[in-house]
């Protein structure tokens, strides 16, 4: 009686995905796991429209701002080991950055976005965006002249007295974790999360760069069903803040090993879960109370959409990737989670 029920619950499943793939338009991938069992996993749409080529579950997206969690991670594990104290002013790892700001911000408030850093993404609508292009993404930049961008700026307001979602905040954490270890994020990245894992699908994407299987991504810049191409832009530009490739099964992986405890310890992961301004933590948001707590990480540049939740106390998981901007990927993963018992 179990085993149909369980049966009849998945099938319900697979069929509230596949309605509502279809009503929303949805391109990209669906991976849904309960108890390290996997409920679902399938693929919609078009990859390639040039071609025609059809998103399949090999398919590889980036994943924008899903970034994030992994730099926040890689700031946990120096936590961990004695390494970074998150309440120190970040002159204390970064020397050359000017005391205005580097005496006052720590990597607790650039973490949770509280930093007071000036905000760098400029681009105030998606007409301007079509005119004149992503500002400081448009053309190709090292990290470092991305930090000389705004490194000599004056705090906007008091650290830790205002939520601002900022881009910078993780361009700055990704130079404390190169300053500490004295090598590339990407190396970072690399050895201490990707390989460890296996992720093998994953990594740093960059603009020259030709990556096995990565989907096409296309934009509605008028909320219709047509499609252009995505606005010229330097993906790497986005840095420790939101460069990663990655696919589904990969993701998963890293979920399942953030939550195992595998990546950091339970001391680090219950800081990374804890809500502050805007129900931010460490690079995720946590909604919800009690039994309905849901981690939530999404990800979106024009056509490049990404979500990932994980409900905390059903140990469920449900990770989105889509290459256009068609759907919305926070009601999709929803209705999911709320049809998973």
């Amino acid at each position: 009686m179990v085993g149909q029920q369980a049966v009849a619950q998945e099938t319900q499943l697979n069929s509230i995905i596949q309605s509502y793939a279809t009503k929303n338009n949805f391109n990209g991938t669906v991976l849904v796991e309960k108890d390290s069992a996997i409920l679902f996993h399938k693929s919609f749409g078009i990859a390639d429209r040039r071609f025609n080529i059809p998103i399949n579950n090999e398919t590889v997206y980036k994943i924008a701002s899903i970034t994030k969690a992994f730099t926040a991670v890689l700031i946990l594990q120096l936590h961990e080991q004695g390494e970074l104290d998150l309440n120190k002013p970040i002159k204390n790892y970064l020397p050359d950055y000017p005391d205005e700001v580097s005496l006052k911000v720590t990597p607790h408030q650039l973490l949770n976005h509280t930093s007071g850093i000036i905000l760098i993404d400029t681009v105030s609508s998606v007409e301007n965006a079509m005119k004149y292009g992503l500002g400081l993404y448009s053309t190709p930049n090292t990290t470092n002249q991305l930090l000389k961008s705004f490194i000599n700026c004056s705090l906007v307001n008091e650290p830790g007295s205002k939520f601002n979602y900022n881009n910078a905040e993780y361009f700055v954490l990704g130079k404390i974790i190169e300053a500490l270890y004295q090598k590339t994020y990407e190396k970072v990245l690399n050895e201490k999360i990707l390989e460890p894992l296996g992720m093998t699908t994953s990594g740093m994407a960059t603009e020259k760069d030709i990556i096995r299987n990565l989907a096409s991504t296309y934009f509605s810049e008028n909320n219709s069903d047509s499609l252009i191409n995505d606005i010229p832009m330097f993906i790497e530009n986005w840095y420790a803040a939101g460069a990663m490739y990655s696919s589904p099964p990969d993701l998963l992986k890293f979920s399942n090993a953030l939550f195992g405890l595998k990546l950091i310890n339970k001391e680090n992961l219950d800081l990374m879960l804890t809500p502050g301004l805007d129900d931010y933590g460490y690079g995720v948001w946590i909604k919800g109370k009690g039994d309905e707590r849901v981690m939530e990480r999404y990800g979106s540049i024009m056509g490049l959409n990404a979500v990932w939740m994980r409900h905390l106390n059903k140990s469920t998981t449900i990770i989105i990737l889509s290459n256009t901007n068609l759907t919305n990927l926070g009601n999709f993963a929803s209705e999911i989670g709320s049809n998973v018992p």
